[in-house]
Order: C-alpha cells, then structure tokens, then sequence
C-alpha cells in the first residue's frame, strides 16, 4: 500500500475534516464489533498510549480516544 492510496490536501481544513471522518468511522466499526470486543480495543489503545514517549502526542491520543469513547457511548 503506498502513500499515494491516502494522499490528504496540504490544507489544515482538509485535513481536520479528514480526522473527524476517521474518528466517526473508528467509533461506527466499534460499535459493528460489539461491547465486549470495542472494549479490548479501546483497552489496548490505552495501553498503547502509555507506550508513547512524546507527551504531547500522548496527550493527543488521549484527547482523540476520549472523544470516541464519548460518541461510542451515545
């Protein structure tokens, strides 16, 4: 698979509108999977997330993760 498959438009207001689709998209399969295999899923982006040496980009992560366990629960 190349880059190209996925190419993204240099612009912040592309790219934003791209990650909000892909966190829909994650939260929608999650709830496809059913509770008990979304929670070993969100339970091992957790745990990923505590493997992340960069603070900040943990912190992303964890902002991300947050918000799709939120639209998860609705």
């Amino acid at each position: 698979m190349s880059l190209n498959e996925f190419a993204t438009a240099p612009n912040v207001e592309t790219l934003a509108t791209e990650v909000a689709c892909l966190k829909a998209t994650l939260t929608m399969m999650l709830k496809a999977l059913g509770q008990a295999d979304a929670g070993k899923v969100v339970l091992n982006l957790e745990k990923f997330i505590t493997q992340i040496e960069d603070e900040q980009q943990a912190e992303t992560f964890r902002t991300t993760l947050a918000q799709i366990k939120q639209a998860y629960r609705q």
